[in-house]
């Protein structure tokens, strides 16, 4: 098996992957365990003092909680393994306090104006959150606990994750007419003509084919045909903001090796 960077974004939030030999069900169930399993800071409970905006509490509370967290995995834990037992206490909840007042400017209260009692649990975005006027307040305390995306997608620590196949292109000169209907279909501009080292059509950037088949089908000399690689995939990651894109995919490799140990360990305990 290996597995090859093919794109990392500045801010770390974005990866893309190149994963070979590896099966494809092993791909799949690191894709769950990123979506279900691996841990991310989230708004569980709030204390509205008060409130006269127009939304109701439970939709502020609603609102709260689907705010991305920056996340500390190594400070913090989940509250099923706190010693407080979950009744919160400084290892397993962070406190948030919101106050704002309207004035006759009509100001929109952001995700931003949520004061953290610890620097290393943010805000990851500013969202708009509700729009005060003059006369209307909003003052609440809201706790941030760990969390798995299995219990609620609040807890996801991304945005999208997904895996494909890895395409094949495969282009017959033999039989090509260059009539360039194909290069001129295709959505994703992965074809192009190249007048070096002669007229030919060439293939450009293949991890963003879709697979979708349209040169294929547009070609009428069955010149070109599209399929995949069975143990190539590309893997994708776009997070949060509550965790780096790679803090995700190695925490979710450890995962899925800590499930592998405890599945052997049963297997030999069963055959004992």
């Amino acid at each position: 098996m290996s597995i090859k960077i093919l794109e990392l974004s500045d801010d770390g939030m974005y990866l893309k992957i190149l994963i070979e030999d590896f099966p494809k069900e092993f791909v799949n169930s690191l894709r769950r365990i990123i979506l279900a399993e691996v841990p991310t800071m989230a708004i569980e409970d709030v204390w509205i003092v008060k409130n006269s905006s127009p939304l109701y509490d439970e939709m502020l509370a609603h609102r709260l909680g689907l705010i991305p967290l920056t996340t500390d995995l190594e400070s913090y834990v989940l509250p099923e393994e706190c010693e407080c037992k979950g009744e919160g206490c400084p290892m397993c909840q962070v406190a948030f306090t919101l106050e704002k007042q309207g004035d006759e400017h009509n100001i929109m209260v952001y995700s931003t104006d949520l004061k953290s009692e610890d620097e290393k649990i943010q805000v990851a975005a500013k969202i708009p959150i509700v729009k005060l006027n003059a006369g209307q307040s909003i003052i609440l305390e809201a706790y941030a606990k760990l969390g798995k995306g299995i219990t609620h997608a609040k807890w996801q620590p991304v945005g999208t994750c997904a895996y494909k196949y890895m395409p094949e292109i495969n282009l017959r000169t033999d039989l090509c007419e260059m009539c360039e209907e194909c290069v001129n279909q295709c959505p994703r501009h992965i074809l192009e003509i190249v007048n070096e080292p002669f007229h030919s059509i060439a293939i450009n950037d293949i991890e963003n084919c879709t697979m979708c088949k349209i040169c294929e089908e547009v070609c009428e000399f069955g010149a070109i045909n599209i399929s995949w690689h069975d143990d190539v995939f590309i893997f994708t990651i776009e997070s949060t903001g509550a965790l780096p894109a790679l803090k995700i995919l190695n925490t979710a490799i450890e995962i899925l090796r800590n499930k592998a140990k405890n599945l052997l360990t049963k297997i030999e305990e069963n055959v004992e």
